[in-house]
């Protein structure tokens, strides 16, 4: 493939709006070349549709597509895209089920395709300094704290508090995927506590314990209500030392040593990200790592339920 890949984004929300665009419009790999949502009939100087099937019948010639929607109905907006010939990126979660992701990779494989299970947070500054670090010294324990308020992040989003909209896992799968990123080991899931608000059908917090193989023990605390300074926080206790992440992965001190840091969380996620994509693309491979989709749903499996008073936006 010759020339940039000319890519739509399906789904303009939040996330796209302040992530992906911005990304894709600084790449020189990457030729934006139309919109698809069902609120959106003209965005970002690009013609806009309401469907998969209307980008389709319109002639515009597409290569790859970015789905940037609510994970319930990611799974046949994808399928629908694999079947187009077109390369798929997936906003994390990549679905609502492990079943589906599975179902996507198979397409993809059949239609000689790329499918990319984008998992942003691995792609902050310090997550791979953290994971060499960490693969020359003994885990002991770890200890996540990822505290957000919704009302911030998410605002007016619904779908978030939906059977399948994951409620404070949808944050906290940025965790997920990056404790599985750093360390070398399974982890399982022990048990957990999940809140879920009487009005709501999604927890808005979590307590998670879980273990790796050497039965070093790995808890979290994920919490929706958080007005406060938001903490996106992982510390890894180690035989050479404390290993923290702050900012989601943007900053890595040791023993309180700075090692690795970024201006600010989030920064260059997004376009390494896409850099990887287009990697992917021009190599013929994909890249679906289910394994903090994988710990979600155990967490639910293992997970006993607390109801809590009712949320309002």
């Amino acid at each position: 493939m010759s020339g940039p890949i000319r890519l739509a984004v399906i789904g303009l929300g939040k996330i796209a709006r302040d992530q992906h665009l911005p990304a894709i419009a600084e790449s020189s790999k990457f030729e934006l070349v139309a919109i698809v949502d069902r609120d959106i009939r003209e965005a970002a100087n690009v013609p806009a549709f309401s469907t998969v099937d209307e980008l389709a019948a319109c002639g515009i010639e597409v290569d790859a597509v970015s789905i940037c929607t609510p994970p319930q109905v990611r799974h046949d907006i994808a399928d629908a895209a694999l079947m187009q010939g077109w390369h798929v990126l997936l906003e994390k979660p990549p679905g609502a089920t492990l079943a589906e992701v599975a179902a996507l990779r198979e397409k993809a494989d059949q239609h000689e395709r790329t499918l990319f299970a984008a998992w942003h947070s691995r792609f902050a500054a310090a997550v791979e300094p953290a994971r060499e670090w960490l693969s020359e010294n003994q885990v002991r324990s770890a200890k996540i704290t990822w505290r957000e308020d919704v009302r911030v992040w998410h605002p007016g989003q619904a779908w978030i508090w939906e059977a399948g909209g994951f409620g404070v896992f949808d944050p906290g799968i940025n965790a997920l995927s990056i404790i599985t990123r750093i360390l070398d080991d399974h982890l399982f899931v022990v048990g957990t506590k999940l809140q879920f608000p009487a009005n709501l059908a999604a927890p808005i917090a979590a307590r998670l314990s879980l273990r790796d193989r050497r039965d070093a023990p790995v808890e979290m605390d994920f919490d929706f209500r958080e007005e406060g300074p938001q903490q996106w926080n992982i510390e890894v206790e180690t035989d050479g030392g404390v290993l923290r992440l702050t900012d989601g992965g943007a900053n890595m001190s040791v023993d309180g040593r700075e090692l690795a840091t970024s201006a600010e969380a989030l920064y260059g996620e997004y376009p390494s990200l896409y850099d990887r994509f287009a990697t992917l693309i021009r190599e013929g491979g994909s890249e679906v790592d289910i394994a903090p989709l994988r710990l979600v749903a155990d967490s639910f499996l293992r997970g006993k339920i607390e109801m809590v008073e009712p949320f309002h936006e």
